[in-house]
């Protein structure tokens, strides 16, 4: 596989940045947009869905609703009928503090999955619109840095020394910009995520399935520094959807010098999973 982008444009990324222009004063949040904590507004979550249950018209006899507000770390909500035709709903609570119409939207986005029915445009874009919304992000980020932990196995494994690895291509493809961040093994032998960079803790986890002698070191190096791209390069927002890899992104990876063959020993080790192909000779 040949490289679209010259491998010179990695240390673009070690480049001092331009100074940046000044930016326009944002403007003010209105409080209807704001998450707000669930004591300062009342909202009857039951009588929520079932107006939403009934404009439906799910032809379906209606059932009774206990929905309620839980502390989350996250926008995680959950549906599901539990004992005779009722319906139990759990909802993140950081939507107390958000309008009664993104409410609805989500009553409706849970209530759809639960019975297979299609989810309206209008409810998809209303809520998408304000989870993805500065002010919805940045309570988010607040809040899993509050309630959430991020458990790592330290960074020197049996084969492979992540911190020593993180130090390197710190140096080499960012001139050492990159900082605050924490990276270790995860906990489980995860096969499938083989990494991940937490933006609110600031941390890079690699699947302890890959702290083998059978891996090269190159694969290892190549999702490490896809990892530090994630904590360089920020997500685009896009029309309510959220681009993480965006042309960016996309860019500065393929440059990697090994990019080409880390991705195809990874390919071929999926397959390999699979029981269709071998890891050796990759």
């Amino acid at each position: 596989m040949s490289f679209r982008t010259p491998a010179r444009q990695l240390r673009l990324w070690a480049e001092p940045p331009a100074a940046p222009a000044p930016a326009p004063a944002p403007p003010p949040v209105r409080a209807a947009d704001s998450p707000r904590p669930a004591a300062t507004l009342e909202i009857d979550l039951d009588a929520v869905f079932l107006r939403v249950f009934r404009r439906l018209r799910l032809h379906r006899e209606t059932p009774g609703f206990r929905a309620t507000f839980y502390p989350s770390a996250g926008l995680h909500s959950t549906i599901k009928v539990k004992g005779a035709n009722q319906v139990e709903a759990r909802v993140s609570d950081l939507l107390s503090g958000a309008r009664p119409l993104v409410v609805e939207a989500l009553a409706e986005i849970l209530l759809t999955r639960l019975y297979g029915c299609r989810t309206s445009r209008e409810a998809r874009e209303c809520y998408q619109a304000w989870a993805h919304s500065p002010a919805v992000q940045r309570r988010i980020d607040d809040v899993r840095r509050e309630r959430g932990r991020k458990l790592l196995l330290p960074p020197c494994g049996r084969r492979f020394d992540l911190k020593a690895i993180f130090t390197d291509l710190n140096r080499r493809f960012f001139a050492g910009a990159i900082e605050g961040v924490r990276i270790g093994w995860s906990q489980n032998r995860s096969r499938t995520s083989l990494g991940h960079f937490d933006s609110s803790h600031r941390t890079i986890t690699i699947t302890r399935w890959l702290d083998s002698p059978r891996v090269p070191r190159y694969v290892v190096e190549y999702l490490v520094f896809h990892e530090m791209l994630h904590a360089r390069i920020p997500v685009e927002h896009r029309n309510h959807r959220r681009v993480v890899h965006s042309a960016e992104f996309v860019a500065a990876e393929r440059a990697f010098p090994d990019y080409a063959r880390a991705t195809r020993w990874l390919r071929l080790g999926r397959r390999q999973r699979a029981g269709e192909a071998p890891w050796e000779g990759v």
